[in-house]
């Protein structure tokens, strides 16, 4: 019996990197996962979250839970929004309604990385890629999620792809949403940390689970000067699938 998930595309995804999903559901694909696309996903609620807006918050959420009633899975490219799920959800619905289908949805929701190595137990990938590539971490994907050896894991199963561990991995590339746009001082001053972090790698691809971190540090690399490329991990694995 064949494994079933959901595209869980994300705002930015949708909005700006579509490719990076159509990555995703090629590689899911590639793996033999029946993959769909719910359409009537909206906005996770995060950034009314973050803001403190929780009525807000909620009636977004309350769309997500009924976009993915009938999934078995949900996989996320962005693990921002699954941490969004995850483990904010459970707490936004406590003592409502809506408390049980909030645990349930939490419970299969994962970042596609996560997925692809915890669920799916993906231990060799018909992936080549000639590069010298360094990995950044996002918050919520290494703090609230857990996922720090996976993504490293899939990248070392890339033939031709030497692997460099990016120095201070754990710190923050400066995005975290509106906090680059309400504190923008300090939030150049952490990207600019990150982006000599990245340099000094001698990397010539970034990769990345989370589109707003990259776009933040793509950003901020070519005010610098730099034509470093930046890859989301799922582009990295469907570009270099052997046909």
């Amino acid at each position: 019996m064949s494994v079933r998930a959901s595209l869980m595309v994300t705002c930015l995804g949708d909005a700006l990197f579509p490719r990076v999903g159509v990555a995703a559901v090629r590689v899911l694909e590639a793996l033999g996962v029946r993959v769909d696309f719910p359409r009537a996903q909206t906005c996770c609620g995060q950034p009314a979250f973050n803001s403190g807006y929780r009525d807000d918050a909620r009636r977004a959420a309350r769309a997500y839970l009924r976009a993915f009633a009938g999934s078995e899975h949900v996989v996320s490219i962005s693990g921002s929004c699954a941490a969004m799920v995850r483990d904010k959800y459970p707490a936004l619905f406590e003592g409502r309604p809506e408390a049980h289908e909030a645990r349930a949805l939490a419970a299969r929701t994962f970042e596609l990385s996560e997925f692809l190595v915890d669920v799916l137990r993906v231990d060799d990938l018909p992936v080549t890629r000639h590069a010298r590539a360094t990995l950044h971490h996002s918050c919520h994907t290494r703090r609230t999620l857990g996922v720090v050896e996976q993504p490293e894991r899939l990248l070392g199963m890339v033939e031709g792809l030497q692997y460099v561990p990016l120095p201070r991995a754990q710190d923050c590339c400066g995005f975290g949403g509106t906090f680059a746009v309400t504190m923008p001082v300090i939030s150049t001053a952490m990207v600019d940390e990150k982006v000599d972090h990245i340099l000094g790698t001698g990397a010539d691809l970034v990769v990345g689970l989370d589109m707003s971190c990259l776009m933040n540090i793509e950003g901020r690399l070519r005010r610098r000067g730099s034509a470093l490329e930046v890859r989301h991990l799922a582009e990295v694995l469907a570009q270099g699938w052997a046909r």
